[in-house]
């Protein structure tokens, strides 16, 4: 498997807060880039006068090196609350238009999660051209890079060589030393983005994105927003109908998370996922003849993963790189990275056992896809814009490592393996710059069409209780069910999923609630 390409074609980055791993009517009413100025506008309110001209701009599409594919650059305001300022940001914009025949049904808008993950990068490497031929021939599919993304007035921090440095810092402090050295990397995370980044951390919030995507749909002509969310995407799509439920068209969130769950609350129950999905693969993997971790249960196989990380803290191993050896940190975030897909599984057999010959270059690999590090040692802002807005969505998990402490026991008992690394981890935005703006808080999207909420059963990332939770807020929720493995579930080989994902984009009929495939 190629291993760049691991969490970008199926929806898989980060979902929950925090992480130092860091997840119907038709509505199409003309050509992308007809005017929008008859279409409903900004909610009203004293500044919806101010928000007008963002409405009827038009899109000028260019080619963008990627073929079938064209790109254009939208203003939105910095700030919405201030939206005649002056000050704006530039969201970048790709699609591809609908192949045909048949009716064009308007804009298809993807977004693969995160938050952080590049919507455009999903669109030209996985969406546009692998979503169902025939969604693809009756929508437009388009998506864009969320504000603080990538192209979308990025949020920079760290440099290469110091980002190598904080992702091998221990997430597992074993004396005072140690805490105070992981406290300080969340610190210099925290300084560097503020520097490089102030004017846009307090507008990076899933709010901000789900109005810019009110104004995408407005100015690519659509009376109403047609979306397919992954991951961290539930939340921004729940979060649109919530602001917009009269503009909802036929919303598709898949891997859902759960928007009452505080901080504390998501990171613990993503804790509980990833060890669900790990017991997933020890199974498996005691019935193969390359298990590293030799037979017997899921308990046994969990006890040699974890006396392997220990020894690992103790000792890394070479990777072919001297700046970068294999370490407990690196190794954990390469099998947990491998853990979002069930394909991935061979691979991770097979770099867990080089590892413990020795060579810890396959674990660093996986690890490398997770945190979008590129060969030439530059990393792509996934992991600046996924704290940006997972610290500006939420109050931080903790108020310090006191508190920390105190959680342990109950993060050690989700996962023996992954509780004491992910409980640490959240402590990073307890150092943020920036004060939360949002809160926990309950989505209903009161009079909204039929919404498709999916979950998987043993889904590591978005436990599948959140997915129960979401269509049960949502007043047009629906469940749609996927027992298996892996993160999110469409387009990943069930044909009973997909065709029930299809039949609700192409005719709008939602599946029964409690579906399950």
């Amino acid at each position: 498997m190629d291993t760049s390409r691991l969490l970008r074609t199926t929806g898989t980055v980060i979902a929950a807060a925090g992480l130092l791993l860091s997840g119907c009517t038709s509505g199409g009413s003309g050509e992308p880039g007809a005017a929008a100025a008859s279409l409903p506008s900004a909610p009203q309110s004293p500044d919806a006068a101010a928000l007008r001209p963002y409405y009827a701009q038009k899109l000028t599409w260019r080619d963008c090196g990627v073929p079938g594919f064209q790109c254009s650059t939208m203003k939105a305001p910095l700030d919405y609350a201030n939206p005649g300022s002056g000050q704006d940001v530039e969201i970048a914009v790709s699609r591809r238009t609908a192949t045909g025949p048949g009716k064009r049904l308007g804009s298809l808008v993807v977004n693969p999660g995160g938050p952080g993950g590049s919507g455009i990068g999903y669109l030209q490497a996985y969406a546009g051209i692998g979503y169902p031929a025939a969604v693809r021939a009756q929508y437009d599919m388009v998506s864009f890079d969320p504000r603080g993304v990538e192209r979308s007035s990025p949020v920079e921090c760290l440099n290469g060589p110091a980002m190598d440095k904080y992702t091998q810092v221990d997430q597992t402090p074993d004396d005072a030393a140690e805490r105070a050295e992981l406290v300080a990397a969340f610190k210099e995370f925290a300084q560097a983005c503020e520097a490089k980044s102030g004017r846009v951390l307090p507008h990076v919030s899933t709010v901000d994105a789900a109005r810019d995507m009110d104004l995408l749909r407005g100015v690519l002509g659509d009376q109403k927003l047609h979306y397919v969310g992954a991951s961290y995407g539930t939340l921004l799509g729940a979060t649109y109908a919530d602001l917009f439920p009269d503009r909802v068209g036929r919303l598709v969130l898949d891997g859902a998370m759960d928007p009452t769950r505080p901080a504390l609350e998501l990171n613990r129950d993503q804790t509980e996922g990833f060890e669900t999905a790990f017991t997933s693969f020890a199974k498996d993997c005691a019935k193969q003849p390359d298990c590293p971790m030799g037979k017997g249960g899921p308990d046994a196989v969990a006890a040699r993963l974890k006396e392997f990380f220990r020894k690992l803290d103790a000792q890394p191993v070479a990777t072919g790189d001297p700046d970068r050896p294999l370490g407990e940190a690196l190794a954990t975030t390469g099998v947990i990275a491998a853990l979002y897909d069930e394909s991935a599984w061979p691979q991770l057999r097979e770099a867990l056992n080089s590892a413990m010959n020795g060579d810890g270059s396959g674990l660093l690999s996986l690890a490398d896809s997770y945190y979008e590090r590129e060969a030439d040692g530059k990393y792509a802002n996934l992991m600046f814009a996924n704290a940006a807005v997972n610290c500006l969505d939420q109050p931080a998990a903790f108020t310090g490592p006191e508190a920390v402490d105190t959680a342990l026991p109950s993060f050690e008992k989700a996962s023996p393996v992954f509780g004491a690394g992910l409980a640490w981890a959240a402590l990073n935005c307890t150092y943020w710059p920036v004060k939360a703006t949002g809160k926990a808080r309950e989505l209903t999207a009161k009079g909204a069409a039929p919404i498709v909420v999916v979950g998987t059963t043993r889904d590591p990332a978005t436990p599948y209780k959140w997915a129960q939770a979401l269509a049960g807020q949502l007043e047009s929720g629906t469940l749609l069910t996927y027992d298996g493995d892996g993160h999110t579930a469409y387009g990943r080989g069930s044909e009973c999923i997909d065709a029930a994902i299809n039949r609700y984009l192409l005719e709008g009929k939602a599946p029964q609630g409690g579906k399950k495939c």
